[in-house]
């Protein structure tokens, strides 16, 4: 009865996992690469020992080479710190209370826009300042531009009205409720990510005349 090899032949699924894995691995790939062929020059390895005690010749078997996920970084699955999930039971909670925002808005005629997460760096430090640099999040795009992650919604407001111009009919009463970002430090019930409810008028010298 011929010998069965002590190392298993790896199944071709398991190639392709580990195929998968050099792509997507933190790992360097120098390393991955390596463990790759060691796998398959354990796996036909196995196959010529078995082949060899079919026929009677002996054959040697490579050790066991350290399991992939053994090289695998470990990952914090808690969403980046100011962040939040939001979870079916949360979620619910807070459609309805986006749900209200936009009744009570649209109850007093104010229409809804929205605009970019992600807006020109110059447009906020134009609003603030230079200071307001340390609590965006802002990096340079592949194309060389400054952008950054919307800190309020104010300055997007103001682009937009200043882009559409004489195409506007004033007065203007809209409402948005959008997503923001601020690094900044955190206290009890603000967080780096909030949400931001405006509602504004535009194109009338005082609100109370309106």
């Amino acid at each position: 009865m011929p010998a069965v090899p002590s190392h298993p032949i790896l199944h071709p699924s398991v190639i392709f996992f580990l195929r998968h894995f050099y792509f997507f691995s933190p790992t360097p790939r120098t390393r991955t690469r390596t463990l790759l062929q060691t796998y398959r020059f354990s796996s036909s390895s196995a196959v010529t020992s078995h082949g060899n005690a079919r026929s009677g010749r002996s054959g040697s078997l490579s050790s066991p080479p350290p399991l992939a996920f053994d090289l695998v970084q470990k990952i914090d699955v808690n969403p980046p710190k100011g962040t939040r999930d939001f979870p079916p039971e949360e979620m619910r909670l807070r459609n309805w209370l986006f749900q209200n925002f936009r009744e009570v808005s649209q109850m007093f005629a104010f229409e809804e826009v929205d605009f970019p997460v992600l807006e020109s760096e110059a447009l906020f430090i134009r609003k603030a300042g230079e200071e307001i640099r340390d609590q965006l999040y802002c990096f340079e795009d592949r194309g060389n531009r400054r952008v950054a992650l919307r800190p309020e919604l104010t300055p997007s407001l103001a682009r937009l009205v200043i882009q559409k111009g004489k195409s506007l009919s004033l007065p203007l009463k809209w409402f948005a409720v959008g997503q923001c970002w601020r690094y900044e430090r955190m206290t009890r019930g603000r967080r780096r990510e909030h949400y931001q409810w405006n509602m504004d008028i535009i194109g009338v010298p005082d609100v109370t005349d309106f």
